[in-house]
């Protein structure tokens, strides 16, 4: 693609993640509200030195509209209130589209101050419907793939793939994005011949113990085939731990927030554990365009990415200076007008879609990585055979 010439634009960055010097007057200005601090900082750093890196690739190439891009900051400190705050101050300092945290939660103050300016707004990572259009208002976008999606990606593999006819349910409530995952999964596993959900159970990410659902599990007549897990780091490492001393055995499925081997100590040798990802991190992403982000962003920042959450700030950044570039402007509705002609558009990590009823994406080819002694790789990809309607996100 012509937008991932990395090797030129990673010329511009001098000292890692910082932009070209912001001295013209009529530079565009992007703000990012985002969290520096708190547990909300290890998903908003990545997402965010992922845009920085596209911004940096278009000024190597000219810019945006003949003119230079600036970024400035401000630290939302993984609190909601510090998230209004961080958002006004953006404002004040001049900034032309704003970028807010990966959570519904915690980006939606910043967001929501965006949206009274008639600004557009991108969350970096967030996975929830209302972080959009539902949430926020016509101006707010994001930049990732919805939870839902990613538990019906997980239902339709598993069956097609492994053969799987019956799946338990095993549900964290602590979050939005953990229902959602669970919620594709309900929605699509059921809908395909000869398929059952034969349980379903709930625990909190900060439960020490989760031995009385592993024991309604164990009472099954029968080992499920799968278990749908919708959790998240820490609660989700425990749990897969504590699953597989039991001796239970089943495929056990996530959504995207478990990508990632940092977390694999935990779990020693783990085997049979599967995670659906917008691109993989591990070298082995069939399409060229992923590694070579990867390396741009080891370049960048000495380390290559984490997890795929790094991917979402890319391609955000990359469609809204698209959509500018068409609308000839920065103006919020020119841009959102913009944005909502775009279908399957082409980005590094696949075709993006957005409409005037939904700013995330309900239907997207997810690779596939299943951890096997304890070693992640893609094991291949799907796509979902049907997007996900807007009133089953809406439930």
């Amino acid at each position: 693609m012509k937008n991932l010439a990395l090797a030129s634009a990673l010329a511009a960055l001098a000292v890692p993640g910082l932009s070209l010097p912001a001295s013209a007057a009529d530079d565009i200005t992007i703000g990012f509200a985002i969290a520096k601090s708190g547990w909300m900082e290890a998903y908003d750093t990545p997402a965010a030195t992922a845009a920085k890196i596209r911004i940096d690739e278009l000024n190597a190439n000219g810019g945006l509209l003949g003119r230079q891009i600036k970024w400035v900051e401000a630290d939302t400190k993984t609190d909601r209130q510090q998230s209004a705050k961080a958002g006004l101050q953006l404002i004040d300092e001049g900034a032309d589209m704003m970028i807010v945290s990966c959570d519904y939660d915690f980006g939606a103050p910043a967001a929501l101050s965006a949206e009274a300016e008639g600004m557009v707004s991108f969350f970096l990572c967030a996975e929830d419907v209302k972080a959009g259009i539902q949430g926020v208002g016509p101006n707010s976008f994001s930049g990732s793939v919805l939870a839902p999606v990613q538990g019906a990606t997980m239902a339709e593999w598993s069956h097609a793939e492994r053969d799987a006819k019956t799946g338990y349910v095993l549900l964290d409530t602590t979050i939005e994005y953990n229902k959602g995952i669970c919620s594709g999964f309900d929605w699509m596993f059921p809908r395909i011949e000869g398929t059952e959900i034969v349980g379903r159970d709930t625990f909190k990410n900060d439960d020490a113990s989760i031995a009385s659902q592993i024991t309604r599990i164990k009472a099954l007549p029968s080992e499920p085939d799968v278990i749908m897990l919708c959790s998240y780091i820490p609660g989700a490492a425990s749990a897969v731990r504590q699953i597989r001393a039991a001796g239970i055995n089943s495929l056990i499925l996530n959504g995207s927030a478990v990508d990632g081997s940092y977390w694999l100590d935990a779990t020693p040798d783990l085997s049979g554990f599967v995670v659906p990802v917008q691109g993989s991190i591990y070298g082995d992403d069939p399409r060229p365009e992923v590694e070579a982000f990867n390396q741009a962003y080891e370049k960048a920042t000495g380390a290559r990415p984490a997890s795929s959450y790094a991917y979402p700030g890319y391609v955000l950044l990359d469609l809204w200076a698209k959509a500018a570039e068409r609308a000839g402007t920065l103006d919020g509705a020119a841009v959102t007008a913009e944005l909502e002609k775009m279908s399957n558009e082409p980005t590094a990590f696949g075709p993006r879609t957005f409409t005037a009823d939904l700013h995330h994406q309900n239907f997207a080819e997810m690779q596939i990585v299943e951890i096997t002694n304890g070693k992640p790789a893609v094991t291949g990809n799907w796509t979902i055979s049907q997007p996900i309607p807007l009133d089953v996100l809406l439930k």
